[in-house]
């Protein structure tokens, strides 16, 4: 009997670690196109000043993939970025937790490590928040935003490319994404292919000034947008401006603007409105069909 308990234990253990390891498909065959000669290694911090576990030093951008269970899988799909700077990844709040919570709905979830600014020291986020401001934080982003969106664009194509061997409808491939990963997301709205065409674009807090967007029209993929007007990084007025380029443009759009909720609220919960966001996503994915089987 005690034999055929510590059998069952250790069958128990084994199936809730194959649970717990979710596949990784990484984006590009070899090293990504602009980066080939980055030799650093990527990694993981959490012990910082967001509170919440970090990836950085991204040169090899993958697709962590979460699948829903056979009976309630409906065939859609959604790309999350996560934001920190374009110098880290809030890998749970802003991507792992989102998936964990979208999967319950029967849509494949695709994390996204885009590439990342280098950073110099095992405190990237540290090292993020002393640059915040300066030249080289500015110079710095600007030489990794295309990467970064183009790595975003690349996922999209790669799971259009790879939809039947996925379970999941060409058609109904979308892209989220936080902060810096609502910049990967939003921008996948403008200059696509039929490759990369997104079927929808949620990007939430995102950092999208006026100069980084596009022209919208009906061909657009309809969007749902999420912030809070207390975001400390002044980010709020981008929503709002994607939101209206939408609205001018009479095209599906949807706005949360939440008075409280700070930049970075994530699947965090604060005991705020701003908590419910993915709630209102969900509605609107229900909305706009998406969760339709």
């Amino acid at each position: 009997m005690k034999k055929l308990s510590s059998m069952l234990a250790l069958a128990m253990v084994t199936t809730i670690n194959a649970l717990a390891q979710q596949p990784v498909i990484p984006l590009y065959e070899g090293a990504a196109p602009g980066s080939e000669s980055w030799n650093w290694t990527e990694k993981e911090n959490d012990n910082n000043l967001f509170n919440t576990k970090v990836v950085y030093n991204v040169t090899r951008p993958t697709l962590t993939v979460f699948k829903p269970a056979a009976d309630i899988a409906n065939g859609s799909a959604i790309i999350i970025c996560p934001g920190g700077g374009f110098h880290t990844l809030s890998i749970n709040s802003e991507g792992f937790d989102v998936a964990r919570w979208l999967v319950k709905k029967g849509v494949t979830c695709f994390v996204l490590k885009y590439r990342l600014v280098q950073s110099l020291t095992d405190n990237p986020v540290q090292e993020l928040m002393n640059k915040m401001g300066k030249p080289d934080f500015e110079e710095q982003t600007k030489a990794i935003i295309p990467m970064a969106i183009q790595d975003g664009r690349e996922a999209i194509a790669y799971v259009r490319k790879n939809a039947r061997s996925l379970g999941i409808d060409e058609n109904r491939i979308g892209i989220t994404g936080f902060s810096a990963g609502g910049t990967v997301a939003a921008s996948a709205a403008f200059n696509y292919t039929p490759a990369n065409k997104p079927s929808f674009v949620a990007p939430i807090y995102p950092f999208m000034p006026p100069a980084m967007t596009g022209n919208v029209d009906k061909q657009t993929p309809p969007l749902f947008v999420a912030a809070a007007s207390d975001d400390q990084l002044g980010l709020a007025p981008h929503s709002a401006e994607l939101y209206k380029k939408w609205l001018d443009a009479q095209v599906p759009a949807e706005l949360h603007m939440y008075v409280k909720g700070g930049h970075g609220f994530g699947m965090k919960v604060q005991q705020l409105p701003s908590d419910s966001w993915i709630d209102r996503f969900g509605e609107w994915l229900a909305l706009t069909g998406f969760l339709k089987k």
